[in-house]
């Protein structure tokens, strides 16, 4: 896929933060979510992890750089969204920072009571439209079962949404090989409803028995 002289996946670095939330905002732009982004420059400082200081943070990113000669710029995408990277010649490069930035993996760290071993679940896999179809998302998909391999984990698991068929049937193809839980029904607490659960105290009253593993 790449020259050997080429290692096109990077641990991003404090001053790549920049570019992690563009595309963040990118991704929340191609789930029609782009209200949703509550992400600042200073809250993924405080929060991701670096390689300057890899103990601090609650998550990791893996970022994939395309190598000169896939770029966009021998590659004209037919695509008009704005986050189509450029040649730094083109007369729309100033809006486009990070012309060769083909995409990211943000993942954290899991845990499985049945098997009882460390997992990776993956947050956001985001591939820039103009660099899709050339195995990208396949590369951070590798890299980071392998991480999941090093720690001695059983399992990478991630979410994708109903409506998007091109990525479910990308995860169910052979070369990823992923399964759907159709089994399992995801819960969310958030916002207010998270602010009241987590407040008014010691719990006092009747107790409702329940049961979560796997």
């Amino acid at each position: 896929m790449y020259p050997e002289e080429v290692n096109p996946l990077r641990r991003p670095a404090e001053p790549d933060v920049p570019l992690i939330l563009s595309l963040i905002h990118e991704l929340a732009a191609y789930e029609k979510a782009s209200s949703s982004v509550e992400a600042t420059e200073s809250s993924l400082l405080r929060t991701l992890s670096f390689p300057s200081n890899p103990s601090q943070g609650y998550a990791k990113t893996l970022l994939l750089f395309a190598p000169p000669s896939h770029s966009s710029s021998s590659h004209p995408s037919t695509t008009t969204t704005t986050s189509t990277c450029t040649s730094p010649s083109s007369s729309s490069s100033a809006l486009l920072p990070f012309p060769q930035c083909a995409g990211m993996a943000l993942y954290f760290s899991n845990y499985s009571t049945w098997r009882a071993a460390p997992g990776i679940y993956l947050e956001d896999l985001y591939i820039r439209p103009e660099y899709r179809g050339r195995g990208y998302g396949t590369a951070l998909l590798k890299e980071l079962a392998r991480e999941v391999q090093r720690m001695g984990g059983g399992r990478l698991e991630w979410s994708v949404l109903k409506w998007n068929e091109p990525s479910i049937r990308f995860y169910e193809s052979e070369g990823v090989g992923a399964t759907r839980m159709e089994e399992w029904v995801g819960m969310r607490v958030d916002g207010v409803a998270l602010e009241r659960l987590g407040g008014g105290g010691q719990f006092v009253g009747e107790r409702t028995e329940y049961a979560a593993g796997r």
